[in-house]
C-alpha cells in the first residue's frame, strides 16, 4: 500500500475533527514588518503564508504551526525572530488563516511539498542566500519531518517543537478510539520512522510536562535521529503551550545558537 493510500485512511471525519480546528484571520491590519504571500498548489487551492524578513544572508526558518493556530498569531513572535537575526516564514494549512479549502492529512503533506518548492525558488529569485531550516510545532512536526526526510539535500537543518513520534498513541491520547476505526500501525505515518531518514542537523525542543504530547515523544524522535549534530532541549516546567512563555529568551537563544553552530 502506498503512503498516499495510508494517509487517505486517516482522512475521515472522526479523526479530522480532532486533529484540525481551522479559523480565519481576524481582519486586523498586517504589521508593517510582515508580508503576506499566497502559494497556488493546484485545483484552486491557495496556501497562505506570512513572512517576517530581515537580512537575506541570514538563516530562513520555514515554520509549520500547531493546530488551532494561524500565521497571524505569530506577529509578535515573528518580530522577535527578526531581532535575533532570523528570517521567519509561517505557513497556514488549508482552511486556516488566508488559505482556502478544507484541511486534511493527505493534503497537509502534499501542500508542504509545494510550499517548500515555492520557497526554494523564491530564495533563488530574490537572491536570499541565507540557509533554509524547516521547523514544525506540534501538528506541524509532521509536515516538517516529512520535508526533511524527502529533501535532505535541499534544507540545512530541522527544528521540532513539541513534536510527536507515534501517530496512533497520539490519536488515542486525543480521545479517538482507534480500535473502532480498524487502523493499524502499518496504515499510519510515523514521524519516528521518517526522522530516521534525515541525518542533517536536528534540534528537538519539548516541554517537561507536555500534557498533550508527552516528553517521551521528543525523546523518541531524538533517539531515532541519525544526525551527527543533534540536540534535545527540555524547557523545565513547561507544558504543551507554555514553552515560549517559560523559556523566554532562552527559547530563542537555543534556536539561534544551534543554527549558528
Amino acid at each position: 500500500m502506498s503512503e498516499k493510500a495510508k494517509l487517505s485512511d486517516l482522512d475521515r471525519p472522526e479523526i479530522l475533527n480532532f486533529l484540525f480546528h481551522p479559523r480565519k484571520e481576524s481582519g486586523h491590519a498586517v504589521p508593517a514588518f510582515a508580508l503576506n504571500q499566497k502559494i497556488e498548489t493546484g485545483e484552486g487551492i491557495c496556501i497562505g503564508t506570512r513572512l517576517y524578513l530581515t537580512d537575506p544572508a541570514m538563516p530562513h526558518v520555514l515554520f509549520f504551526h500547531g493546530n488551532g493556530e494561524i500565521a497571524e498569531d505569530y506577529d509578535d513572535i515573528g518580530s522577535i525572530y527578526m531581532n535575533f537575526g532570523l528570517n521567519f516564514i509561517v505557513v497556514d494549512y488549508r482552511g486556516y488563516g488566508r488559505s482556502n479549502g478544507m484541511p486534511g492529512i493527505a493534503s497537509m503533506f502534499s501542500d508542504a511539498h509545494d510550499v517548500l518548492n515555492y520557497f526554494l525558488n523564491w530564495k533563488l529569485d530574490n537572491q536570499r542566500k541565507g540557509p533554509l531550516w524547516i521547523m514544525g510545532r506540534s501538528l506541524g512536526s509532521a509536515s516538517a519531518i516529512e520535508l526533511a526526510a524527502s529533501y535532505p539535500d535541499k534544507i540545512d537543518g530541522l527544528i521540532i517543537e513539541s513534536g510527536f513520534a507515534h501517530t496512533l498513541p497520539l490519536l488515542q491520547r486525543l480521545g479517538i478510539n482507534t480500535d473502532t476505526l480498524n487502523i493499524t500501525d502499518s496504515q499510519v505515518f510515523s514521524n519516528a520512522e521518517k526522522i530516521s531518514r534525515y541525518a542533517g542537523p536536528t534540534l528537538i525542543i519539548h516541554g517537561q510536562y507536555d500534557q498533550i504530547i508527552p516528553l517521551q515523544h521528543g525523546n523518541d524522535l531524538f533517539d531515532r535521529s541519525p544526525a551527527v549534530k543533534k540536540k534535545i532541549h527540555v524547557i523545565n516546567g513547561a507544558d504543551h503551550n507554555t514553552l515560549m512563555m517559560l523559556g523566554g529568551k532562552e527559547y530563542f537563544d537555543v534556536i539561534k545558537d544551534f543554527i549558528e553552530s
